[in-house]
């Protein structure tokens, strides 16, 4: 599977294929650190797995865990690629996973196993990504420009398509 969206900012990504939690809670744990700031959203899940804070009496004890490990992973992906630590928020989702059936036994017969896939974004704010070079170009193409002589005399001006004409002025 793979990532949802493409940032338009500098970013680094992190993904789990079919972790063994339940997606109901991953979905729950990713609603609450999504649009925090990393350090925010590190500290919230540590306290969470100390059990020193708790969110609607749980903590979440197996996916909280998962969810810490990806968020490490990423912020390590987030240092290699020199993106400022400050200025790093997170976006986090969960989705299902593939199926797996259990194998047959006495009790649970055809039960389903919990797996689900989980991706976060480390997005930096504050700066705008690298350019697109092809939109650059575009841009160009659509902006006018004057250029003036020094004698005043002919003026140039580029239309939207980039092509010239020439006026001549008179004084």
């Amino acid at each position: 599977m793979g990532y949802t969206f493409e940032p338009n900012r500098r970013y680094a990504k992190a993904f789990g294929s079919n972790l063994r939690i339940s997606r109901k809670n991953a979905v729950l744990i990713c609603r609450v650190i999504r649009k925090k700031k990393l350090k925010v959203a590190k500290r919230l899940l540590e306290d969470l797995v100390a059990k020193r804070r708790d969110l609607d009496g749980r903590y979440y004890s197996k996916t909280v865990p998962e969810i810490l490990n990806l968020l490490k992973s990423c912020e390590k992906n987030a240092d290699f690629q020199n993106l400022s630590k400050e200025n790093l928020f997170v976006h986090a989702s969960a989705h299902h996973g593939s199926i797996a059936r259990r194998r047959r036994r006495k009790s649970g017969f055809g039960s389903r196993m919990k797996m689900t896939n989980v991706e976060i974004f480390l997005i930096e704010r504050g700066k705008l990504s690298i350019p697109d070079p092809a939109k650059k170009k575009e841009r160009a193409k659509t902006e006018h420009k004057s250029e003036h002589k020094a004698d005043g005399k002919e003026v140039k001006h580029e239309t939207k398509h980039g092509g010239h004409h020439k006026e001549k002025q008179e004084n």
